[in-house]
């Protein structure tokens, strides 16, 4: 990626304070780029960007106001679209109609006050989560409008799809660039670790680093996933949006997949831990396989991870026991 393109760009960006958001922001700052974090309130911007404060502009905003969202992208020339309802398979399946309108709101407000405020370029993030069931594995793109999206988390699969549809609608219409990331499973430092909110990983690191033993992990183990570490995930997103702004989704990911059986066993392993591991069937376990397609990203952006299962493993549980201390 070149430092070119984002440098003296004002880049405003929705969720900045977040997980994902944040490593966005960090990268942006390095790259050279005027940085605007939107967000409802400072705190997550607070805890996860504290050392970079002094370098960006905050902007509060609640993104279910239409008008809240044209005042926080006024002056911005690329918006990064990093904010989203997300929790863990067990909270999306009792709340699929909550997931499903917060997330398509949030997305067709922020569109439209980027195309008001005259902002030429949009990442609209959308997810894995729009993909059927019965996807061909590993996952094309060309599948993302297929039948339904996996039952445990319809609702956000398809605010997803209404989210690149509305984005794909706007470049037509009005001729704005817009990038569309299909992104698969981020983890690593300052991710949810919330239990009944957060996702698997850092599900699991929490309750393997808070001692429980036996570890009871929903579904037989046998689902496998392929896990992008945060910092490929933030230099994956802005890739897109300076490389393949053309209104298409693009997969990002790794098609490094892992068994959740084999999972648990690389966190514990990370952990320095020996709980006894048991699976429970009875639980809803997600999507039997889930694995990108990664030939658009290699060929036509030219990404490639560079951080392993095991590395991100590592690097994530060191810094969870940091930031207890």
């Amino acid at each position: 990626m070149t430092d070119g393109f984002w440098r003296g760009r004002t880049v405003a960006v929705p969720g900045g304070g977040g997980f994902a958001g944040s490593h966005v922001v960090e990268l942006l700052l390095h790259r050279g780029a005027r940085v605007i974090v939107i967000d409802r309130d400072r705190s997550a911007v607070e805890r996860n960007l504290s050392h970079v404060l002094p370098d960006l502009e905050f902007r509060a905003a609640d993104l279910l106001d239409p008008d809240a969202c044209l005042r926080a992208l006024r002056s911005a020339e690329v918006v990064l679209n990093l904010a989203a309802r997300v929790a863990g398979v067990g909270y999306n399946v009792e709340h699929q109609a909550e997931m499903f309108f917060d997330n398509v709101r949030m997305n067709a407000n922020l569109l439209e006050a980027a195309r008001v405020n005259g902002a030429g370029r949009f990442l609209v993030v959308s997810s894995s989560c729009v993909y059927p069931r019965d996807c061909a594995i590993p996952t094309p793109e060309s599948e993302g409008m297929r039948g339904v999206p996996e039952p445990a988390n319809e609702g956000y699969g398809w605010a997803k799809r209404m989210s690149e549809a509305q984005g794909r609608e706007y470049a037509s219409r009005w001729g704005m660039q817009v990038a569309v990331a299909r992104p698969y499973n981020a983890y690593g430092p300052r991710d949810c670790f919330e239990p009944g909110k957060a996702h698997v990983i850092p599900a699991l690191l929490q309750r393997v680093l808070s001692g429980q033993d036996p570890l009871v992990v929903w579904g037989d183990g046998s689902q496998s996933r392929a896990f992008l570490f945060v910092e490929d995930f933030a230099r994956g997103l802005l890739e897109i949006t300076e490389r393949y702004a053309c209104a298409e989704p693009v997969n990002l990911g790794t098609d490094e997949e892992i068994r959740i059986r084999d999972l648990v066993v690389q966190v514990c392993q990370a952990a320095g831990c020996s709980p006894r591991i048991s699976f429970d069937s009875t639980k809803p376990s997600g999507q039997p396989r889930s694995c990108a397609d990664v030939t658009v990203l290699r060929e036509r952006v030219g990404f490639r991870p560079a951080v392993s299962i095991g590395d991100g493993l590592r690097r994530t549980v060191e810094w969870y026991r940091h930031s207890r201390r």
